[in-house]
């Protein structure tokens, strides 16, 4: 085999060079990839829309397909925005925390049929293990709710939902619910304009419903 002469070394180097950043490339590339399938979905089910955990002021609302009915607000209720859970027989703080969820992002969209709306409200959010250890999955509970705010707020819908998250070996993990269900009676003039969706973690959705008592024998 013939050797290789001075002439051919910068050829060779810049083809290695070429090369490895070819390889670099496609490694940068791919790795966003899977890290924002979640975020891709998100949109993909709501078309990009989506709002923070409290809608800015005068930000414009989403109408329905079939008539001028708006779409409520998503809002994140007070109090609901984070749900921790420690290890057991502990408090859920310090070195007893196990992991904790929070919502980043919020989405709605809204249809009418016969009087009735159907609400499909996307959330997105993130579960941070503790230093106490989170377990390989964990239940996440969400409630979402229809309520005519104001003065005696009223509560008109209201749905509990849990979705599972499988916690890699990554001490933070995305998640997304999509409630698709959420269905009320279409609100009567300016009535709806008062609408909010309030979205919340509620751990009280973790507890099996109670079972219907048996009827009394006569």
């Amino acid at each position: 085999m013939q050797g290789t002469s001075m002439g051919d070394k910068p050829v060779i180097s810049r083809a290695i060079c070429a090369a490895a950043v070819v390889l670099v490339g496609l490694s940068v590339a791919a790795t966003p990839a899977a890290a924002q399938s979640l975020g891709d979905r998100f949109k993909s089910l709501f078309g990009g829309g989506s709002s923070e955990e409290k809608p800015a002021p005068g930000a414009p609302v989403e109408t329905t397909d079939e008539s001028d009915l708006t779409c409520p607000p998503v809002t994140v209720r007070a109090g609901a925005s984070t749900f921790k859970v420690g290890a057991p027989g502990k408090e859920a703080a310090g070195n007893d925390l196990r992991y904790q969820a929070t919502i980043s992002k919020t989405a709605r969209e809204c249809t009418i049929n016969a009087g009735q709306i159907t609400a499909k409200i996307g959330i997105q959010g993130r579960v941070i293990a503790g230093p106490a250890g989170a377990p390989p999955s964990v239940q996440v509970p969400i409630r979402v709710a229809v309520v005519q705010a104001g003065i005696g707020e009223k509560v008109i819908a209201t749905k509990a939902y849990q979705t599972t998250v499988s916690m890699t070996e990554d001490s933070s993990v995305p998640f997304v619910l999509v409630a698709e269900d959420l269905v009320y009676p279409a609100p009567v003039g300016a009535a709806g304009d008062s609408y909010v969706f309030y979205v919340g973690f509620d751990p009280q959705a973790l507890k099996p419903e109670p079972k219907p008592k048996a009827p009394k024998k006569k």
